[in-house]
């Protein structure tokens, strides 16, 4: 019996492959070896990057969080120990949009943070 050597199937995940890193540039978007071993990273670091943006978007929420406090006269830290304190269970995104979009709002929040110091 002949030997098998799966030519259809073959062909077809070596294309997937070269499909998933087409725009690499050099040798890892031409060669194979080079291909399987570019996806791996760049799936790594596409996992990587996933945990990183939730972690670079709660600095900036911080951020602005912080200024609009500093505006108000009124550190970051205080302001969120007043809010626990007072019971006011919005999230740092809420926070933030409201610093943002609506000024007579979060100047009703920093007054009842400052009062629940």
């Amino acid at each position: 019996m002949p030997r098998t050597r799966k030519g259809a199937a073959r062909r077809k995940a070596n294309k997937r492959v070269l499909k998933a890193v087409k725009g690499h540039r050099g040798a890892p978007g031409r060669l194979l070896r080079l291909a399987k071993e570019a996806t791996v990273r760049a799936r790594v670091n596409a996992r990587i990057g996933r945990k990183l943006k939730k972690r670079d978007f709660r600095g900036l929420w911080i951020i602005r969080i912080n200024a609009a406090c500093q505006a108000r006269d009124i550190r970051y830290s205080q302001f969120i120990n007043g809010c626990k304190k007072a019971g006011i269970e919005l999230n740092r995104k809420m926070l933030s949009e409201i610093a943002i979009a609506d000024e007579a709002a979060f100047d009703a929040i920093v007054e009842k943070a400052k009062a629940a110091l």
